[in-house]
């Protein structure tokens, strides 16, 4: 009979990890609404002590999120575990999740303790969690690279104090399929209480072997596995959820393995992180990216023409992937028709939504003639991921030439009431942002810029993502025009309203002066 694999997302975790991702407390919450539609069957929501953030959200996910467990991440601290359980306790089916590493190199150089000490901790720990709800998994870090007798040792005495799940972790990606699955194969042989707890498997991608690795360890036992949205995470990232999904399901023969997610989801949803996330999807990227389903060979074309399958191992809908080459809507449609082909590309939207929707493509359609199925899933998303707006771009005006300094004009709405200002800059995008810093009067500073076409043709949508310093928070911003400027003003403006929403969160709505 094909075993049962459970999936374990760390997206809100690990993946928070990655280099210049930062989640607000609003974006977790539609990160793990959109992981439970999944229907993944754990979802990490945190490390509930590492900040007041971090217990927040791990919290507010905790109550809000049911059909899944939810974990939080701990030390092997009984502090840390405390904590976790505060956060945790309101949760349908909660997971404490403790980790301590287990190989010399880290005992020795970051924990600077005995492998006695290690065990005796982690034991102890597993045993406080215990004593707070019935799902425990312990982690040991580095396990890829820690003694196998010790490692062996550890997982018997944890096991023996109440694990229900044990998460063998590849935490520097360093190892090879191979050499992964017979650790696997070694711990269920070895361990003689190994039945009575769930072997799962954390793999890192510093190799570009996370999901080779993972898969390994499935054929090899592993029931559990741990993934991320877009491979997000710790240097190269993790093992990439809809590349292990897609990789069970085209070789479910192989693997004899079944599970619970609903991969007609998988695109979206990556689409959705990397608009909260501002790191894109490379075009070549396995299951989602934008050339998985394109053919440059004549050879290709012509066998696909004729047969998908003969070189298209996935179908677009599968993954929920709409092809966006086809001109579905004009400036003449509409809002019954744009309705449809929302319902087609499988939004099904509130009315509010609905109609926020319909007047942002209206707009659309006085710049573009055509719109594509790709223009309306970017437009669409845009208005799904959008915060409820503090201050709003009313109108612009930009004077640039190539021998003197650009001027911009701009005019925001705040409370319905517009407030203008003049500056100037290095080019038209700088004065427009310092222009909006004067009428805001924030201490703000771009760290990042980022600007590229997301459709085809001269009146190609323009996408700009920034992040912008406040105090000591990054936000990101995104904007989409057919006009760079406007879609660089756009982002800017984005940015700045998550900043008010944050404020205006931790009780103070008011604009912070320039100092």
């Amino acid at each position: 009979m094909p075993k049962r694999v459970k999936f374990f997302d760390t997206t809100l975790r690990d993946g928070e990890q990655t280099p210049k991702v930062s989640f607000s407390l609003r974006e977790k919450l539609e990160v793990a609404k959109r992981l439970a539609a999944l229907r993944v069957d754990v979802i990490e929501a945190g490390f509930a002590a590492a900040s007041e953030g971090d217990f927040k959200a791990v919290s507010a996910i905790a109550r809000q999120t049911r059909g899944c467990v939810i974990a939080s991440l701990a030390r092997a601290l009984p502090a840390d575990v405390k904590k976790a359980w505060e956060a945790l306790r309101e949760a349908e089916s909660p997971r404490i999740h403790i980790v301590i590493a287990t190989s010399e190199l880290h005992m020795k150089h970051k924990l600077q303790m005995t492998p006695q000490e290690v065990l005796e901790r982690a034991v102890a720990s597993v045993r406080l969690a215990k004593s707070f709800c019935h799902d425990v998994q312990f982690s040991p870090e580095d396990a890829s690279r820690s003694d196998r007798r010790f490692l062996l040792r550890v997982l018997e005495e944890i096991i023996a104090a109440g694990a229900t799940v044990v998460n063998i972790t590849d935490t520097v990606g360093y190892a090879v399929p191979a050499e992964f699955a017979d650790l696997i194969r070694h711990i269920r042989e070895n361990v003689p209480n190994i039945g009575q707890a769930e072997i799962s498997v954390h793999c890192h991608n510093d190799l570009g072997l996370a999901v080779a690795n993972t898969l390994a360890a499935v054929g090899a036992g592993a029931v559990q596995i741990e993934c991320t949205v877009n491979g997000l995470g710790e240097r190269a990232g993790n093992a990439s959820l809809e590349e292990l999904v897609m990789g069970l399901n085209t070789r479910a023969g192989y693997y004899q393995a079944e599970h619970n997610i609903d991969s007609t989801k998988l695109f979206r949803l990556s689409r959705l992180l990397s608009n909260y996330t501002g790191v894109e999807v490379p075009p070549n990227k396995p299951v989602v990216g934008e050339n998985i389903f394109l053919h440059g060979s004549g050879i290709h074309q012509h066998g696909v023409l004729a047969e998908p399958s003969t070189y298209e191992i996935i179908s677009p809908e599968s993954i929920g992937f709409v092809r966006g080459d086809s001109i579905v809507l004009g400036r003449l449609s509409g809002r019954h028709a744009f309705a449809e082909k929302l319902k087609e590309a499988g939004y099904h939207l509130d009315e509010q939504k609905l109609a926020d929707c319909f007047a942002k493509f209206k707009q659309l359609c006085e710049r573009k003639k055509d719109i594509t199925v790709k223009d309306i899933g970017i437009l669409v998303e845009g208005v799904l991921t959008e915060i409820p707006p503090s201050v709003d771009l009313d109108s612009y005006q930009i004077l640039s030439s190539s021998h003197s300094s650009s001027t911009a004009t701009v005019s925001l709405l705040r409370d319905g009431v517009a407030r203008q200002e003049a500056a100037l800059g290095d080019g038209p995008v700088d004065a427009a942002y310092h222009a909006i810093d004067r009428i805001l009067g924030m201490e703000l500073s771009l760290e990042s810029y980022g600007l590229k076409a997301i459709t085809e043709g001269k009146d190609a949508l323009g996408e700009v993502t920034v992040r912008v310093r406040h105090k000591d928070s990054v936000y990101l911003g995104r904007g989409v025009s057919t006009d760079i400027i406007e879609a660089s003003i756009f982002a800017y403006v984005s940015a700045v309203n998550r900043v008010l929403y944050d404020l205006a969160s931790a009780g103070n709505s008011k604009l912070q002066p320039s100092s």
